[in-house]
């Protein structure tokens, strides 16, 4: 697999270029932001610490 990164300053490019690559799904192209990378790496981050339920967290969070 390759990974490419392409940093587009004008969102109507970006957009387009989005469009043009949406055409390319079926053949295998995975489109992933940069946010989304970000988050993936945070979440696996915290996999092995010990989890709590959201009503517990919900407690906590005020």
């Amino acid at each position: 697999m390759q990974s490419l990164t392409i940093n587009i300053q004008n969102k109507t490019l970006a957009q387009k270029v989005i469009w043009l690559l949406e055409h390319f799904k079926n053949d295998g192209l995975e489109i992933v932001t940069k946010e989304d990378i970000e988050d993936l790496k945070l979440l696996n981050a915290t996999r092995h610490e010990e989890r709590i339920s959201f009503e517990e967290y919900l407690k906590h969070a005020n």
